[in-house]
């Protein structure tokens, strides 16, 4: 549903909002590890993120990247807007350009709730919300979140 540019964006957000803080700022490897991206890519990600004043970032030996308390409390529409834009909330469920409310695709309707509904959650969730449960430890942003049994 999100690119996977957004996904890695979203990941990033929540990882920073739980894990850092303006006295603890967190680099571009300790970011892309944690939410399985190449670094790289997550360093360009994090840029776009900073320009738009969902993030800060700070330069230099003890640099990295934090949130301030008006930026854990923005909405996780807003890191989508800043990455994807809106194409996500009124685009086309098959992808078709001349697709609108005159001339349907044959699932306009029915995708249409669910862009609508996506919407309205991502209006009402916040950045720090995600943080939050993901610092409960119930839910995760890595494919390897797993504990083996010996530890």
């Amino acid at each position: 549903m999100f690119s996977k540019t957004c996904e890695y964006g979203i990941r990033a957000s929540i990882y920073i909002c739980a894990t850092g803080s303006q006295d603890y700022k967190i680099g571009i490897a300790e970011i892309s590890e944690n939410i399985e991206a190449p670094s790289h890519f997550t360093a360009k990600i994090l840029q776009t993120l900073v320009h738009t004043d969902i993030l800060s970032s700070q330069k230099g030996v003890n640099g990295g990247f934090f949130m301030t308390k008006p930026q854990k409390n923005r909405q996780l529409i807003e890191v989508v807007r800043a990455i994807d834009g809106d194409k996500l909330f009124s685009g086309c469920g098959l992808g078709l350009k001349y697709c609108s409310d005159d001339e349907p695709c044959p699932l306009h309707d029915k995708y249409k709730i669910i862009r609508s509904n996506l919407e309205k959650m991502m209006e009402r969730t916040t950045i720090d919300e995600m943080a939050k449960i993901l610092k409960k430890g119930r839910k995760f942003i890595r494919h390897d979140h797993l504990i083996d049994d010996d530890e």
